[in-house]
């Protein structure tokens, strides 16, 4: 008996549901994945993707994110960290200047930061670096960020000419508990996916800061 077109039309459908479901299912398992990578390797710099502060305060994601980066500048990880984002309307100080400030009260010398103070999300953050990074003749990198966040930053910044890859932080409100790890991951799924069929941000809120 030959198919009707309805039929086919469902068969159709089907599959390009089953094609989603793979394709999502697929890319939270990277997502989770390479959130559990801690990749120390000596790079150029470390890079800190910002997130709100609050007049020179950084928030609580934020904080996690430059401790985490404290710890491997200490442990010799790279000579340089970077701190990277602008700041939004109103505010005083940008991510970049905030976390700078941060980090020099926390024991690294302030000439050995870096801060690039542009980007409003995590794309426009990733091209900053690696231009102001290329200017000073590196190409090496270990990102941190939240662990939900690593896959998409590393895309970013291979995409845009780095040798990268990611050490998190563990601390923080992304990782406090198993919905904010749910959320995290879900977000980034559908962020990344975007960002492979477009090569544009997503502009999720919490990428210019939670």
């Amino acid at each position: 008996m030959v198919p009707t077109v309805s039929l086919w039309i469902g068969r159709l459908i089907a599959g390009a549901v089953v094609i989603g479901i793979v394709l999502v299912g697929g890319t939270a398992v990277r997502v989770w994945q390479v959130a559990r990578i801690d990749d120390y390797t000596p790079a150029d710099a470390i890079v800190v993707l910002g997130a709100a502060q609050y007049s020179g305060t950084p928030s609580s994601v934020f904080e996690a994110r430059l401790y985490q980066a404290g710890r491997l500048y200490a442990a010799g990880v790279a000579p340089l960290v970077i701190t990277v984002g602008g700041k939004q309307e109103g505010d005083l100080y940008t991510e970049a200047a905030s976390g700078k400030a941060y980090l020099e009260d926390n024991g690294v010398p302030g000439d050995h930061i870096l801060a690039v103070e542009t980007g409003s999300d995590t794309l426009r953050s990733i091209e900053a670096v690696a231009a102001a990074m290329r200017e000073r003749g590196l190409s090496s990198a270990v990102l941190v960020s939240d662990p939900w966040h690593s896959l998409r930053t590393r895309t970013m910044a291979r995409d845009a000419g780095l040798s990268a890859w990611t050490a998190p932080t563990r601390t923080g409100p992304a990782v406090y508990t198993r919905e904010s790890q749910f959320h995290g991951i879900a977000r980034e799924t559908g962020a990344l996916l975007w960002y492979q069929l477009t090569h544009f941000s997503a502009d999720f809120p919490y990428e210019a800061g939670q």
